[in-house]
């Protein structure tokens, strides 16, 4: 049964592919149901997967295979907490690994064109520090960064 609020992400026929990778990669994620079209539509014929409902990390959402009018963009992104830099790779190099694109600050794309933020945790907890220099040092080290290195960051935090 899908959710009262569901996160609707639009695909260009790799609905399925897309959530069985999310399934295999991410933890709490899963796919949990497959609706193929009764008829055929604008971007498919009858039997071709229409929706598919999966999980990320807990988050319900719905691949729709509704063709290549619409593209994905960064205004949208999974932002994924990490414990450590063994964490942080794991993902990241299997987004980037994938057919995925590195990007900037801890982003990067999948290669379906979905956003995620790679972001250890340690991160958020040094730019948040109330010694706003330090705080400083830790932003200006992560604009230099594609993957998160939580070594550098802990070294720009100490200054």
């Amino acid at each position: 049964m899908i959710s009262k609020n569901t996160i609707c992400l639009w695909y260009d026929g790799a609905a399925l592919e897309a959530a069985r990778f999310y399934a295999d990669t991410f933890p709490d994620s899963a796919v949990s149901d497959v609706v193929h079209a009764p008829g055929d539509y604008p971007s498919g014929k009858e039997g071709d997967v229409l929706t598919v409902e999966f999980t990320v990390m807990g988050i319900p959402c719905l691949g729709l295979n509704g063709g290549p009018v619409f593209s994905h963009n960064e205004s949208f992104s999974f932002q994924v907490a990490t414990d450590d830099q063994a964490e942080t790779d794991r993902l990241w190099n299997a987004i980037v690994g994938n057919g995925g694109r590195e990007s900037a600050c801890g982003w990067c794309k999948d290669k379906w064109g979905i956003s995620w933020q790679i972001t250890p945790r340690v991160l958020m907890d040094a730019l948040k520090d109330p010694d706003r220099a330090a705080a400083r040092r830790v932003f200006e080290a992560m604009m230099e960064m594609g993957k998160i290195d939580v070594a550098g960051v802990e070294r720009a935090l100490r200054g």
